[in-house]
């Protein structure tokens, strides 16, 4: 963003605010400037603000809670802003019109919040008493800030158009100031955060060929280096007199007569000229101009700045750092380099880089740009040594000893070396150009030559192998998973890069594993389902996980399955009692092996849900992993239980069902009760996940561990977490008890209107048929009582079956309800033999009934007309 063209909008009753015309203002002449900043303007103090606002200031206060939480604010255009911090403070908003008469917009809160629309930290004011935004101003690095009578800030927003913020007290003004600074990156000190350097740069040049004379650096002499040390760090001060003074070097060999002063000086033992040329020079560097460091860092006169910078006047005795560069640090050529060019090259850029990184002071908050220039050369010295040394051919035959297996591991050892350098090197280059050179080593063979050096025995060969690895994998994961998916096919006998990292992990002989932690980090980049590309060809994610499922996670999981085996455990009845031995779960370096292993298991949980689902299942993987708890070291307890805890925040049935099967609550409820009052990490992850499940209400869960474990956890009062449980368990079973009993009433009523429903359609047929036989005579109504009552007789039903059963679960997952026959006779319906299911399967329709009844006519006498 143009300096002079800053984002901002004003909003309020004020005679100017127009935020459109204020953002299309061009930067003001340097008078405009001058005018804010020179001079204090009549601004009125909060005692003489009208009677309204003195209201407002009684009744509100300056600040809110500090301690209040961040929130979101509306910025008028949808989008939220999210604020940096809920402090706001009562301001009065001012602008300066063209008639440099200042209007008043209003009085508000001012905060500090981060705006994305802007895309940066922006002042808020919104006013108190109709809410709406009076002022919303971003805060641009390069944007003059000033402080005056410690409760006013000015700025400049545009050409003609200035802003005051008048606050309440001087507590308010000093933090939205230090805000300003900590974004501008300046000394809250200062009372103005930029130097009003409004010129171009023509007109800046210019002025400095017309005061050269007024502008007047002392002579390159012996008995002046002490007038010109003062000179140059007085110059420092001043960004236009930096310029002016940089100028002057740039045209005159000033530099190199200082340099053989420098000589004179150690010559004659002068170690207070010494002293000033080590302030000159360092002050030179601080001008941050290439065109000095082209001067400086050029062959004749690179070491003599370095001899400068060895006296330093807080030291007792200068450092020897010449003899350093010129007697221990030397280039070696791998491969011989026959361009001088780039010799050269590389021989600058490691001492330009060491003068950077030893002899330099390090920035502090304040200065992370002091030496931007300098960082900006040292990058575009790497780039072109890459590029030099990819249009030489070089890595062609660097590859080719790579290859050779006649040459020993010292050679071997340089050339990974100086590989790995190289690659750091390639970090800088742009993205094509890292496109080209990466696709070259993949031509060249690169990952078949680091799958045979990483399988070595030399610590150094499988180090800086790895390493290479690491920059191939942040480069390109997609390349990688290519290369080992085709090997996958290839291979005969199952020797695996990916399960030779794997390997390099599990056997890494670092008591902290520091290896192991770098290599895990690589195969969760790896596993990444976030980087996996998916085109109309094929799918990436599933055609690796799959070949990773399937040859790959054994291996991964092999320390886990050896140290959990029941022999290990049924042989050592006291967990950990031999710490030595590697498979032991009180063992240091298997605990911390273990701890990577669930890290990256619980990574697979979150992100490859069905893969790893399948394997957890099949494998009983979790019963495992909570073996690990009885370990000693709290570290892979937490890990046992945060794995757990990830499978039951996924909320998936299939894992509860496995976990209620497997009854695996169980080591959990003895962690917790064996870790007893102690309020630790241990108690709080516990405890967190019982509260989940009480949180989200997982039904199954929760009937689970109420009705196996509550009787040991009631004791635990401290939390509510147990006793919610139970009151979850309860209301669930009242529940389920009402929607037993309607649904008992709302069958029993569906099948008596089925029976009755069936026993008209039947008399109907049996009255029609008779009518058609022409029977117009009726038998004796004894005789009909009588045959009926013995049907009745013959069809009595068991004691227990007088009554209508409670409603049992069917194997289907359905209820089945028993009605007995004399219930039915009573009604005047058929007998329904045996039992009527519902739920997941359908009654008989009345059709088979029909013709179930027409087949059986003894079940119930004729009755004739």
């Amino acid at each position: 963003m143009e300096r002079g063209k800053p984002k901002m909008e004003v909003r309020g009753s004020g005679t100017r605010g127009n935020s459109a015309d204020l953002r299309n203002h061009q930067r003001p002449p340097e008078r405009y400037f001058s005018a804010i900043f020179h001079r204090n303007f009549p601004l009125p103090p909060p005692e003489q603000w009208s009677l309204p606002q003195q209201r407002q200031l009684q009744s509100t206060p300056g600040t809110c809670d500090p301690a209040a939480p961040h929130t979101e604010t509306n910025t008028g255009d949808g989008k939220p802003a999210v604020a940096i911090a809920d402090t706001r403070y009562l301001v009065k908003v001012y602008s300066l019109n063209e008639d440099q008469q200042w209007d008043d917009l209003g009085t508000g809160h001012v905060s500090s919040t981060y705006v994305k629309r802007l895309q940066g930290v922006s002042l808020l004011v919104r006013s108190d008493s109709q809410a709406a935004l009076i002022l919303e101003s971003k805060i641009n690095s390069n944007t003059p800030y000033q402080k005056q009578q410690e409760t006013l800030i000015i700025w400049s927003e545009g050409e003609n158009h200035g802003v005051a913020l008048s606050f309440q007290d001087t507590e308010g003004c000093h933090k939205i100031w230090e805000e300003i600074c900590h974004i501008q990156g300046k000394d809250p000190s200062i009372k103005i955060t930029q130097d009003l350097l409004e010129e171009s740069k023509e007109e800046q040049l210019h002025d400095v060929l017309e005061t050269n004379n007024v502008f007047d650096l002392p002579n390159c002499e012996l008995c002046k280096l002490e007038e010109i040390a003062d000179f140059i760090t007085a110059v420092l001060a001043s960004p236009i007199r930096k310029e002016r003074l940089a100028l002057i070097l740039e045209n005159d060999d000033y530099i190199k007569n200082l340099l053989q002063l420098f000589h004179t000086c150690e010559d004659l033992g002068n170690t207070a000229g010494l002293h000033h040329l080590h302030t000159i020079i360092k002050g030179i560097l601080f001008l941050n101009k290439t065109a000095l460091f082209e001067i400086m860092f050029s062959a004749e006169c690179i070491m003599d700045v370095v001899g400068c910078l060895e006296y330093d006047p807080a030291l007792a005795q200068p450092k020897r750092h010449r003899e350093f560069l010129t007697q221990h640090a030397r280039l070696k050529e791998v491969v011989p380099i026959t361009n001088g060019e780039l010799r050269q090259k590389i021989h600058q850029t490691y001492k330009i880089q060491y003068i950077y990184d030893i002899l330099l002071p390090a920035p502090s908050m304040y200065e992370e740009n002091f030496l931007s220039s300098l960082t900006t050369f040292i990058f575009l010295n790497k780039v072109e040594i890459v590029s030099m040394l990819q249009d030489e051919n070089f890595l062609s035959e660097v590859f080719a000893q790579l290859k050779n297996a006649a040459i020993d591991d010292d050679r071997r050892r340089e050339l990974l070396l100086f590989f790995k350098e190289f690659c750091a090197f390639s970090q800088t280059l742009q993205p094509p150009k890292k496109d080209a050179l990466f696709k070259t080593l993949t031509e060249l063979g690169i990952l078949p030559v680091l799958k045979i050096v990483m399988s070595m025995e030399n610590l150094q060969i499988r180090s800086a192998a790895t390493d290479i690895f690491t920059y191939l994998v942040e480069y390109s994961p997609s390349m990688i998973r290519e290369f080992i998916m085709e090997e996958a096919q290839e291979s005969e006998d199952g020797n695996l890069f990916i399960n030779l990292v794997i390997e390099q992990m599990i056997c890494d002989t670092d008591p902290e594993l520091g290896g192991a932690v770098h290599l895990m980090g690589l195969l969760r980049t790896l596993l990444d389902p976030e980087n996996m590309h998916a085109t109309s060809t094929k799918c990436e994610r599933s055609e690796f996980l799959n070949f990773f499922y399937k040859h790959c996670i054994h291996n991964f999981i092999a320390p886990l399955v050896a140290t959990t085996s029941e022999d290990i455990c049924e042989g050592d009845s006291e967990v950990g009692s031999d710490e030595n031995n590697t498979h032991c779960l009180n063992n240091y370096q298997t605990a911390q092996l273990l701890s990577l292993i669930l890290e990256l298991l619980t990574f697979c949980v979150q992100h490859h849900t069905y893969y790893i689902k399948n394997y957890i299942l099949s494998k009983d993987l979790l019963r495992r992993v909570l073996i690990l708890i009885n370990s000693k070291h709290t570290f892979l307890v937490l890990s046992s239980l945060r794995f757990m805890r990830r499978m039951i925040g996924l909320k998936d049935e299939l894992y509860n069902c496995y976990i209620i099967k497997g009854n695996l609550f169980e080591p959990v409820v003895k962690a917790l009760l064996g870790n007893g009052t102690r309020y630790n990490m241990l108690n709080s992850a516990a405890i967190e996940l019982f509260e989940y499940i009480r949180a989200e209400n997982i039904k199954s869960l929760i009937t689970h561990i109420v009705e196996k474990f509550y009787k040991a956890l009631e004791s635990i009062e401290y939390v509510q977490t147990f006793k919610g449980l139970k009151i979850k368990y309860e209301q669930e079973k009242d529940r389920q008890n009402q929607i037993r009993k309607n649904l008992h009433s709302i069958l029993h009523s569906k099948i008596l209107r089925r029976s009755t429903r069936v026993m008209d359609k039947k008399e109907e047929k049996c009255l029609k048929g008779n009518s058609e036989e022409g029977e117009a005579t009726m038998p004796p109504l004894e005789d009909n009582f009588q045959d009926r009552f013995k049907f009745m007789e013959t069809k009595k039903p068991k004691e227990n079956e007088d009554k209508v059963a409670p409603p049992k679960r069917s194997s289907s997952g359905g209820y089945k309800y028993t009605i007995s026959h004399s219930a039915a006779a009573a009604n005047g319906t058929r007998s329904l033999q045996g039992s009527s299911t519902v739920g997941l399967m359908n009654p008989p329709d009345d059709d088979e009934k029909d013709k179930e009844d027409e087949t059986s006519p003894r079940k119930r006498p004729h009755l004739s007309l």
